[in-house]
C-alpha cells in the first residue's frame, strides 16, 4: 500500500472519500477543515443519502453520487476507504494500478492520535467489552475517550485527545483490513467463522489479525485463550500478551473466572474482583466479555474495584440482550446484534426461562446446523421470519426431526409479523428472544435500524395492552 501524503501535504490535497457512512461524514469533515479539496464517491443517489449530505453541508466537499466513478479516483492525490466498501471495486483496483495512496479513517486516526491507542476486535463481543472498558475508565475517573465501529466516529474525537486520555477503539475487520498499524493495547475477543459471503476464512482471519501484525515489543496484546484462533495470535505479535479464560489457567498475566470468582492477574499477582454470582450481565459469553474489560482496562489504569464496581452495574448496550418490555408476564428481548447462528446460540444459552425464538435476516452462508439443535432444546415455539426465513424454519425443523420433538415453527415475511406471531405463542413467565443469526441487509441498513422496528413493535404491543 502506498503511503499517504503526510500531515502537511493534505491541505490543498486532492482527496477522494469513498462511502458517505459514518466513516465517510468522519474523514469528509475531518478532511475538509485540514485544507484538502475532498471528493464524495458513493453508488447511492442524493435522496438515499439525504441525512448524510445534510450532516457535510456546511463542508466544501464535491459529491459524486449514483456511482464510483473512475475519474474520481486516478485523479486524486490520495483516496480514503470507508469500512464495507469491497476492495475489488474498479476504482480501487483502478488507483492501487496507478500508486495512489489508499488509507482509512482508523489508519489516519492512528496516525494523527496524540495518545496511545486501545484497540478491541473480535467476532463476537467486541461492542460489550469495548463498552465495558469504557464504564470502568469511567469509574476510575480518568480522562478518556471511546469510539470507532461502535458508532462514534475517531477523527470527530481528535480535538478532545490530549497525550494522557485514554482511548479506547472498537475496531471491525473491515477497518482492520486497510490498517498499518496496530494499537498499543490490542484485544481480540475470539474469532469465528462470520462474514463468508465476503472473506474467505483464511482471509477472515488475517484481517483480525492486523490488528496485532503491527505491534512492537513496547506493545500489549489481550487474546481470549479459550478461543483457539485468538490463542495463536500471540505467535503473530511481539507485545508482551496477556490471555483471559473461563475455564483453564493461564500463562502469565491477565484475567480468570476461578471457582465461580473473577480473578485478575498483574505482574503474576492474582487479585480478587467480583464474584460471578454478582455479575449484571446475563450470559456466559458476557462473562468472557467481562474477563477481556478487566483485562485491558487493568493494564490502561483501573484498579479491581473499578472493574467490580462496573461488573455490578453494567447491564448491557442497545440491541445486546436488550430488555424491551413485559407484557402480560412475558420479557421481550432485543438481541439484534446475533446476525450469526453462534450469536443466537448464545442468546438461547443465556436464559433458563422457556423461550419464543424470532429468528431470520439474510444469510451469511454459515453453518446453523447447533443452533437449530439448541433452539428446539431451549425453545418453546421459533418465528422464522424474512430473506433467511425458510432455511432457518427447515433447519429447526430437521433438528426437531433428529429429537423426535414437536416445536410449533411459523413462518412470516417482516418483523412487525414475527412480534406478533410470538405474542399469541408466548405464555407467562417466557422470554421472547428476537436473536436472528442473519444479517439485516434483506429489509435494513444495519442491525441497529433492524433492533429498532422490534422495540417499536414491541412497545405498540405494550401500549395496547398486550392484546
Amino acid at each position: 500500500m502506498t503511503d499517504m501524503p503526510n500531515k502537511q501535504n493534505l491541505r490543498g490535497a486532492r482527496v477522494t472519500v469513498i462511502g458517505l457512512g459514518i466513516e465517510g461524514i468522519d474523514l469528509v469533515r475531518f478532511l475538509a477543515a485540514e485544507g484538502a479539496r475532498v471528493t464524495v464517491s458513493d453508488m447511492r443517489t442524493a435522496d438515499q443519502l439525504q441525512d448524510a449530505l445534510n450532516a457535510i453541508a456546511d463542508c466544501d466537499a464535491t459529491p459524486s453520487l449514483g456511482v464510483n466513478r473512475l475519474e474520481d479516483v486516478i485523479e486524486a492525490d490520495a483516496v480514503f476507504v470507508s469500512q464495507g466498501v469491497p476492495s475489488t471495486l474498479p476504482a480501487l483496483i483502478a488507483a492501487h494500478e496507478r500508486g495512489i495512496p489508499l488509507s482509512s479513517m482508523l489508519q489516519l486516526f492512528l496516525e494523527r492520535c496524540p495518545a496511545p491507542v486501545t484497540g478491541i476486535t473480535g467476532s463476537s463481543g467486541k461492542t460489550t467489552t469495548t463498552s465495558l472498558t469504557g464504564a470502568m475508565l469511567n469509574a476510575s475517573g480518568q480522562d478518556y475517550v471511546v469510539g470507532g465501529n461502535i458508532g462514534v466516529g475517531l477523527l470527530s474525537l481528535l480535538p478532545e485527545i490530549t497525550p494522557t486520555t485514554r482511548v479506547v477503539a472498537e475496531m471491525s475487520h473491515s477497518q482492520l483490513e486497510r490498517a498499518r498499524s496496530s494499537p498499543h493495547v490490542a484485544c481480540v475477543t475470539n474469532v469465528t467463522p462470520n462474514h463468508l459471503d465476503r472473506y474467505s476464512w483464511e482471509g477472515y482471519i488475517e484481517l483480525k489479525r492486523n490488528i496485532v501484525r503491527h505491534q512492537t515489543s513496547d506493545d500489549i496484546a489481550v487474546l481470549n485463550y479459550d478461543n483457539e484462533i485468538s490463542r495463536s495470535f500471540a505467535a503473530s505479535t511481539p507485545a508482551r500478551v496477556l490471555h483471559t479464560s473461563r475455564f483453564e489457567a493461564i500463562p502469565g498475566d491477565g484475567a480468570v473466572l476461578d471457582n465461580g470468582v473473577l480473578v485478575r492477574v498483574l505482574d503474576g499477582a492474582r487479585e480478587t474482583v467480583v464474584p460471578r454470582s454478582e455479575v449484571a450481565l446475563r450470559g456466559e459469553h458476557n462473562v468472557e466479555n467481562l474477563l477481556l474489560a478487566t483485562a485491558v482496562a487493568s493494564q490502561i489504569g483501573c484498579s479491581a474495584a473499578n472493574c467490580a464496581d462496573t461488573a455490578r452495574t453494567f447491564t448491557g448496550v442497545l440491541h445486546r440482550l436488550e430488555p424491551v418490555a413485559t407484557v402480560g408476564g412475558v420479557l421481550w428481548v432485543n438481541d439484534s446484534i446475533a446476525t450469526t447462528p453462534e450469536r443466537t446460540l448464545a442468546g438461547l444459552r443465556a436464559y433458563t426461562e422457556p423461550l419464543v425464538l424470532l429468528v431470520g435476516g439474510r444469510d451469511k452462508y454459515l453453518p446453523n446446523r447447533e443452533m437449530a439443535a439448541g433452539a428446539v432444546r431451549r425453545c418453546r415455539a421459533v418465528i422464522a421470519f424474512g430473506e433467511s426465513g425458510d432455511l432457518y424454519a427447515d433447519a429447526v425443523r430437521e433438528a426437531a426431526r433428529e429429537a423426535s420433538v414437536d416445536i410449533p415453527i411459523r413462518r412470516v415475511e417482516q418483523v412487525e409479523d414475527a412480534v406478533t406471531a410470538a405474542h399469541s405463542l408466548a405464555r407467562a413467565g417466557d422470554v421472547v428472544l428476537f436473536s436472528p443469526a442473519g444479517t439485516s441487509f434483506d429489509r435494513y441498513r444495519n442491525f441497529e435500524e433492524r433492533g429498532e422496528a422490534f422495540r417499536v413493535a414491541v412497545r405498540a404491543l405494550a401500549q395496547a395492552g398486550g392484546r
